[in-house]
């Protein structure tokens, strides 16, 4: 279907199209009576029954009939970033999962589902990199099952913004009742400027383990047990303190190197420490071959965005955490 609406606007977008990002300009009844346009960029993730299903790069799905259409097309994908390495999501879902590992993990086709006893929803949710092997609605109801046997929440992590995300499942989550609950950016830079960033690394001691001092500063858990299970697993992990005043933690993938549990207690903060953790961890990196940095950061801590824009790490996508629509006894915190 193409039609011509007036002669600027033309709709060349049909369901054909579905799996596309697309972007399409449609009028609103506003106060009043009075019409107005909006305009909406996403992937076209269904078109059935006149009804338009559209879900933008932050992970809101939009509903949009398509009588109220007046223009759409499709769009390539997001320009590259002028800096930091390249990275398709097929490369780097993996390596995000690979540095926070369960401590129980059961396949269903394409999807993984993962437990740790609660602690962090990364640890605890299932991770959708493929097709189940099964209807999504089954699916959904072995992973409730699944969970609720484990007296956990069931959750599933999904992503959106790149190339290959998983849009057109996050719209099915959210039709079947799917709760978002939490939003993070997966953000990447050049590993080389992050070590190389003017900071005291001297005072900062790297370890192959942490102790009781780094997890109370870490202060995201209540089963320690399943802490140092989920925070010691990876790759090539290393901690990183600034004794009684801040933490990291690191782990390198092959030209990955992945950052995580940056904390710098209250009273120390805007003294340089967040920096200097992150700049000793990324020598430590550069030293293993690493050339590429990442991190998880979640959309509404905003102090954390402004330490990462400084180190030049820039967004490649966004996840999300879908809670069930029945929730169980227990519920995992934590991104």
């Amino acid at each position: 279907m193409e039609i011509t609406a007036g002669a600027l606007m033309e709709i060349r977008i049909n369901p054909a199209d579905v799996g596309k990002r697309v972007s399409v300009r449609r009028v609103e009844a506003g106060p009043e009576g009075a019409a107005h346009l909006t305009d909406t960029v996403g992937v076209l993730v269904s078109w059935t029954g006149g009804v338009l299903l559209i879900t933008k790069k932050n992970g809101d799905t939009v509903r949009i009939a398509e009588s109220s259409l007046v223009a759409g097309k499709v769009v390539p994908p997001a320009p590259a970033r002028r800096r930091g390495p390249a990275a398709t999501f097929e490369e780097l879902a993996p390596v995000l999962a690979r540095a926070w590992q369960p401590v129980e993990s059961e396949r269903l086709g394409g999807w993984t589902l993962r437990a740790a006893g609660g602690f962090t929803r990364r640890a605890n949710s299932v991770l959708p990199l493929g097709d189940p092997g099964i209807p999504v609605a089954e699916a959904l109801a072995r992973v409730t099952a699944w969970y609720a046997e484990r007296g956990l929440t069931p959750y599933v992590q999904a992503a959106t913004g790149a190339v290959g995300t998983q849009e057109a499942l996050c719209a099915q989550l959210a039709e079947r009742g799917w709760v978002r609950e939490v939003s993070a950016d997966v953000r990447i830079a050049a590993l080389a400027p992050v070590a190389d960033v003017a900071a005291d690394v001297a005072q900062v001691v790297l370890s192959r383990g942490c102790d009781e001092e780094w997890l109370r500063l870490y202060g995201r858990t209540t089963d320690p047990e399943a802490a140092l299970r989920v925070l010691s697993a990876g790759p090539s992990v290393w901690f990183a303190s600034v004794p009684g005043r801040a933490i990291g933690r690191l782990v390198v993938d092959g030209r990955w190197a992945g950052f995580a549990a940056v904390e710098v207690a209250p009273e120390h903060r805007r003294q340089g420490l967040a920096t200097a953790v992150m700049a000793a961890l990324a020598r430590q990196a550069l030293a293993e071959g690493a050339s590429a940095a990442w991190l998880q950061v979640e959309t509404d801590n905003t102090r954390a965005r402004a330490l990462y824009d400084g180190l030049g790490f820039t967004v490649h996508h966004a996840y999300h955490h879908y809670r069930a629509p029945q929730r169980a006894d227990r519920s995992a915190a934590g991104s």
